[in-house]
């Protein structure tokens, strides 16, 4: 189940982390060390200043200029403009994307903002989809392999069934046409919180996926990324094959038993 060693030699990855949430400013460095020490990309890890509350900088953005792959795990986020333009930039130049949970909803600028349109925006038109909602915080996650999806290599020695922290959230009606779905999720003891149990509502929800986002760059998506995800060798797996799906090198993810 090993990934060849040096699938992301010369590789520029930058890791992209401003949330309060979910502690992503420690667990994507751990995910960037990964990435470096097993498969020899040269990694960037840039983290909102002074603390993962302010909304309004995360500085050193100017290296998604050299990026091979930007991940992206933010939240809420208002950048100036002088920040924001190389991430415009560098979707305008058709490169890949991986987003993790928050990241459907990584901006929430006021109304009348030049960048407003980007609220939405970054989840739906790059992503695949926006903030909606969660079944509730004390819930977790059933995940499961999308029947379609079996074969593509960024599942290549995942299994087919894994249990996660992150309380699931409601995705439908998107992601658009266009995706390729490759986890499900149903969640597990979701909270009475008005809407959980009602009769139109699905309880399973798309996880994980593919796309195209408008520049032309490969797009992966997942809305998994608790801190305690992370301990499960399953979703690091799943993320590193991302990364190389992400920059072409799907051929050099090496088999295995799911």
């Amino acid at each position: 189940m090993a990934l060849s060693n040096d699938s992301l030699i010369g590789k520029h990855l930058v890791f992209v982390c401003g949330e309060d949430e979910y502690e992503s400013e420690n667990t994507m460095p751990i995910l960037a060390g990964e990435a470096a020490r097993k498969h020899g990309a040269k990694v960037t890890v840039l983290t909102a200043g002074p603390d993962p509350a302010n909304p309004t900088n995360i500085a050193g953005l100017e290296a998604l200029e050299t990026a091979d792959l930007a991940v992206f795990y933010i939240r809420f986020r208002q950048l100036p403009e002088e920040q924001f333009r190389y991430i415009r930039e560098y979707l305008d130049a058709g490169k890949p994307v991986i987003g993790l949970r928050t990241s459907t909803h990584a901006f929430l600028y006021p109304e009348g903002h030049p960048l407003q349109e980007w609220n939405d925006g970054f989840g739906i038109d790059v992503l695949g989809a926006p903030w909606i909602r969660h079944f509730g915080h004390s819930s977790t996650t059933s995940v499961s392999v999308a029947w379609a999806a079996v074969e593509h290599p960024i599942l290549r020695g995942v299994p087919t069934h894994f249990e996660c922290r992150s309380w699931l959230y409601q995705v439908l009606p998107y992601p658009p046409e266009g995706t390729i779905p490759l986890l499900n999720g149903a969640t597990i003891n979701p909270e009475d919180n008005g809407w959980s149990y009602t009769s139109d509502t699905p309880r399973v929800h798309p996880v994980a996926w593919t796309r195209t986002h408008g520049g032309g760059g490969r797009v992966f998506t997942t809305t998994m990324g608790h801190p305690e995800d992370f301990e499960l060798e399953a979703f690091r797996r799943l993320l590193l094959n991302g990364m190389h799906w992400a920059v072409g090198a799907e051929h050099l993810i090496e088999g295995g038993s799911k």
